[in-house]
């Protein structure tokens, strides 16, 4: 039998090689090994590492499963067989409606798992000291009066924040990219929607998140599992005044101008909106 790559590969390396020029650093990287000072990597220990990393990166397809020790084994040997063009011991074409109802049985048992585990971090986040429960069900706790204005949901807005699991790991992080991000208010998920209008310029406040009132079943690929409730820091800094084009400005008898563009002017890596 002769061995033959599997057809999905190159698209599947170019869908990657893509993606890991804006791919964020992994959790818990804080803890990789990095040369000692004044100790440059050795071309092999870099080809390695980026090999290494490239693998990393494979983990943010499968994310949002539960799997275990056996799983990732299968993964592991699917993977090392493809891509050494090895015979295959299934084919992946026949096995598609098995792979769907799988990843949807994983996700769904890891979403499950969070919306358990929910219901103890709204209560906790609820009871601390000054903590208003809306109607929707987030959680707003002000550790900064500020004493500007509070911004509508039309509003351009420029904050600064850190978004947080259940379990304290950050996943995203403005202050870590040390540039604040700018954005619609109604362009975001409902939860800042809703809480950063509680807010005034110059004050901070944590917004704790069920997960219909941030990225619900879906998640986010490789970095917010389904149905996780989330936690944000937030600084609002300010209210951005929208800019006329004085090229672009409509005359009296002109029409309206069209609808302004979707996108922020400061994108953050997971923006607090749609993934």
């Amino acid at each position: 039998m002769t061995p033959s790559r599997a057809p999905w590969l190159p698209t599947l390396a170019l869908a990657l090689a893509a993606a890991l020029a804006g791919c964020p650093a992994p959790e818990g990287s804080g803890d990789a090994k990095e040369p000692a000072a004044g100790e440059a990597a050795s071309p092999a220990d870099q080809e390695k590492d980026a090999f290494y990393a490239f693998g990393a990166s494979l983990a943010r397809y499968a994310s949002g499963m539960k799997l275990s020790e056996s799983d990732v084994d299968a993964l592991e040997e699917g993977l090392r067989d493809a891509l050494l063009a090895r015979p295959l011991r299934v084919d992946p074409r026949s096995q598609g409606p098995q792979i769907q109802k799988l990843v949807g049985e994983r996700r769904a048992a890891a979403a499950a798992e969070e919306t358990a585990a929910a219901g103890s971090v709204l209560a906790e986040a609820a009871a601390e000291s000054g903590a208003k429960k809306t109607d929707s069900g987030m959680i707003y706790v002000s550790t900064a009066e500020g004493s500007g204005a509070s911004p509508k949901p039309t509003d351009r807005v420029k904050v600064h924040y850190k978004g947080m699991l259940r379990d304290g790991s950050e996943f995203d992080s403005s202050i870590g990219r040390g540039q604040p991000a700018v954005f619609h208010l109604n362009r975001v998920v409902p939860c800042w929607t809703e809480g950063l209008q509680l807010m005034k310029v110059g004050g901070k406040a944590k917004l704790t998140c069920p997960a219909n009132l941030a990225y619900g079943e879906r998640g986010v690929p490789g970095r917010i599992p389904p149905g996780a409730p989330l936690v944000f820091e937030v600084e609002l800094i300010e209210i951005v005044p929208e800019v006329a084009d004085a090229k672009s400005a409509p005359k009296a008898a002109d029409k309206p101008a069209a609808k302004p563009a979707a996108e922020p002017e400061t994108k953050p890596e997971t923006k607090p909106g749609q993934p």
